[in-house]
């Protein structure tokens, strides 16, 4: 059967899934589970997958399903914790003294903060943290979403400590290394030198968008959620964003460039956050007129879900500021403790996980929790339990707590046990075993990018990108996207004769922008926010931002691969 055929299989489950979520408003616990069912048809009907191997697929989606409710159970559970002890109000109370201005909270916490969690945590956790904050702080939970989801794209391309590129392109080694060895490599000796390059490159490639994104992103708030409908309130911030765009950069440049691929997205949004709080304490590049959504009686309904604000504009300290934020100090250090190797922590708590082991007798399908390395459990549990002592909650908010965390979770179970286990099939569909895989077709995934190459040919440069963002939409990990396609990256580019590290380099910044439309993503940020069967309406704001972004990394990968390709590898 042809690739292109074949391609358009593969792209039927997602076609599915957008037209019954976007087009057709379904909610994800429902468009999901037929969006699956079409990849399983897909599987066993034209790939030639055993309907067994398929069912085992499944289990294994359903297995890594658990683990990222773990997350985002233990997201809800820090926010519900916060509002029952009072010291989310306390935060409100004091963010307001930093700035009333919903544009500024939006770059400290969405942009800087959700940086610096990205960094430390990955694992979707910025948006699970960073949206129930703006949720508090008054922001109508679709725009807390939407805005938490788009600036979680360039600090992803580097995720928890480098995790993306490090282990993301550990499938490149054997190329590399025969580049090496056969005197073609001239800008690297090794593996990782190489990682460090591409990390170079794709700061290069992130550059325009970590100024442009905060701007578009203001402008795109006040446009859709204001009083006014218009662009000019939130482009009025520019200076703004330029600042902290600045403040992002030149440590996120610096460690990317001189240190390595672990922190640069983790040091860029610490020393961001630290030099922008500041600044706007001072009133530095702060707008005069402070700007609002206006009273939540006026929003339009589809902007709100069952967690509501109660449209208060005033708000009292319960605690002193640092109690309050106390339980996110002790999430950002145990984040860093405990991702960073040299530590030794990690190692520790990695290794403690539940394995399920060839599910339904495959040997290839396996699957395990790390029950104390998500962040879920450690740290975001383990400080709600914490928050308890801390703040000082009696018993009756304790249990308030805990039961409406755990009743927000029903929603979002289903829908991402549906979203993971179309990602198995999609992953599993290409497995080399004559037995299970008869007519050896390459992946689904990978079925969708070789269509896509051979159309393109030697604008390739232009669509690298792309297709680490169709990655990072299906699988909901840029990591998982460098393992899916950067041996086939490495390919193309080299077939057109075209840097391979600027095509990898497109790859690892296409699989960071994509998580802004990753099913995975939106459902869990949907759930933290109250809006779960709205994920098609998220879906169908955030694809904006992602085109725009795709745009200019392809024409900043084009003029680097062509007009400087003298000097690249």
């Amino acid at each position: 059967m042809s690739i292109e055929v074949l391609a358009l299989v593969a792209l039927l489950p997602i076609l599915v899934a957008l037209i019954l979520m976007v087009g057709m408003r379904w909610p994800a616990t429902k468009a999901m589970p037929l969006a699956w069912l079409t990849a399983a048809a897909g599987a066993v009907a034209v790939w030639g997958l055993p309907a067994s191997y398929v069912a085992a697929l499944t289990l294994q989606g359903f297995v890594t399903a658990i683990g990222i409710l773990i997350i985002v159970f233990g997201a809800i559970l820090i926010l519900r914790t916060l509002q029952h002890s009072g010291g989310m109000e306390t935060i409100q109370y004091g963010m307001q003294n930093i700035s009333a201005d919903r544009r500024i909270q939006a770059i400290i916490i969405g942009y800087m903060f959700a940086a610096f969690v990205e960094g430390a945590a990955g694992f979707g956790t910025p948006a699970a943290l960073a949206a129930p904050i703006l949720l508090s702080l008054g922001f109508p939970p679709l725009a807390a979403a939407i805005i938490c989801l788009v600036f979680n794209s360039f600090p992803v391309t580097f995720g928890a400590v480098g995790t993306p590129v490090i282990l993301g392109l550990k499938f490149l080694a054997p190329a590399v290394n025969d580049a090496v060895s056969s005197g073609a490599a001239v800008n690297f000796s090794n593996m990782g030198d190489f990682n460090a390059l591409i990390g170079q490159w794709a700061t290069v490639m992130n550059l325009i968008m970590i100024f442009v994104l905060p701007i578009f992103m203001l402008g795109f708030v006040t446009r859709y959620f204001g009083q006014e409908r218009s662009w000019k309130p939130g482009l009025a911030a520019w200076k703004f964003c330029v600042f902290s765009a600045v403040a992002f950069t030149i440590p996120y440049m610096v460690f990317a460039w001189f240190v390595g691929p672990e922190f640069p997205s983790l040091i860029g949004g610490l020393v961001g956050l630290g030099i922008i709080i500041a600044g706007a304490k001072a009133g530095f590049c702060v707008p005069k007129k402070v700007w609002d959504f206006g009273p939540s009686n006026t929003w339009d309904p589809e902007w709100t879900g069952s967690v509501s604000t109660d449209g208060s504009s005033e708000f009292k300290a319960h605690m002193s500021q640092f109690k309050a934020w106390l339980p996110y100090i002790l999430i950002g250090l145990i984040l860093v403790v405990t991702r960073i190797p040299e530590l030794g922590l990690k190692g520790m708590l990695a290794s403690q996980a539940i394995k399920f082991s060839h599910i339904l007798g495959f040997e290839s399908v396996n699957a395990s929790i790390q029950y104390l390395y998500l962040p879920g459990t450690i740290p975001f549990m383990l400080v709600a339990i914490l928050t308890i002592a801390i703040h000082g909650m009696p018993g009756s908010k304790v249990k308030a707590a805990w039961g409406q965390a755990i009743a927000t979770m029903k929603n979002p179970t289903i829908a991402l046990f549906a979203a993971v286990a179309l990602v198995s099939i999609f992953r599993g569909s290409g497995i080399v075993d004559a037995a299970l895989n008869p007519h050896n077709y390459p992946s689904m995934p990978l079925a969708m990018a070789k269509a896509v190459a051979a159309i393109t040919g030697n604008a390739w440069p232009m669509f690298a990108s792309f297709v680490g963002g169709l990655g990072a939409f299906i699988t909901g990990s840029n990591t998982v996207s460098d393992l899916l396609f950067a041996e086939f990256q490495w390919g193309v580019a080299s077939q057109l004769e075209l840097p391979r590290q600027i095509i990898v380099a497109a790859q690892a910044v296409g699989g960071g922008m994509g998580n802004m439309v990753c099913i995975h993503n939106i459902v869990a940020a949907c759930a933290v926010v109250g809006l779960s069967g709205m994920e098609g309406q998220i879906l169908k704001r955030t694809v904006w931002p992602f085109l725009l972004y795709g745009l200019v990394v392809g024409v900043v990968a084009s003029l680097l691969s062509f007009v400087f390709v003298p000097h690249l590898f």
